[in-house]
């Protein structure tokens, strides 16, 4: 979806790098926050998943991720030796294992987590009263953009739809024969 640059446009960017500079800042300070937690960023991100979105099949727990199906194998085969998740059955499918949080990995996520609002609370203390209240109202409204900028840049999710994506005119095949009539 474009729209022509127009005199509105021109703020939303001014904002859209402000808002974007201080994700990366912010997100920045927890990288060093995390790192007490003692994993690799892609091992707490796919364990804050399952603490607190619930059990997820490896499948689900990748798309999610981001990340192909082995690499997700490998990052929960770390959690699971280290006894922060377990495989369970599926209820629905004898051919597949829900991935499932333990104690000692809702325990560890749960006071890595506590280090991030801690840490966001303390920043926040230094700002003026006036600011905090802004900050307040406005949380919502970045829950929100966020949730739109999920939205926008959605992939094919499912299987029917990624054969539907694949098989498409859009996207080029080496595997295609080439129509004679476009040389």
């Amino acid at each position: 979806m474009t729209r022509s640059k127009g005199r509105g446009d021109k703020q939303a960017e001014v904002v859209a790098r402000s808002i974007n500079s201080g994700a990366i800042h912010l997100l920045r300070g927890m990288r060093e926050v995390d790192r007490q937690a003692g994993l690799t960023p892609a091992r707490l991100s796919a364990l804050s998943v399952v603490v607190f979105g619930g059990p997820r099949t490896l499948g689900r727990l990748a798309e999610i991720e981001g990340v192909a199906g082995p690499t997700m194998t490998r990052i929960v085969d770390g959690l699971s030796d280290l006894g922060l998740v377990a495989r369970r059955p599926h209820p629905d499918s004898a051919r597949s294992v829900r991935i499932v949080a333990t104690a000692e990995g809702e325990a560890l996520m749960h006071v890595a987590a506590g280090r991030r609002v801690e840490t966001i609370v303390a920043a926040m203390t230094t700002l003026g009263a006036s600011d905090q209240r802004r900050l307040a109202a406005a949380a919502p409204l970045l829950e929100r953009l966020a949730a739109a900028v999920r939205d926008e840049q959605r992939t094919p999710s499912s299987f029917d739809e990624l054969t539907a994506w694949a098989g498409s005119p859009e996207r080029p095949s080496p595997y295609r024969k080439k129509d004679a009539s476009r040389g």
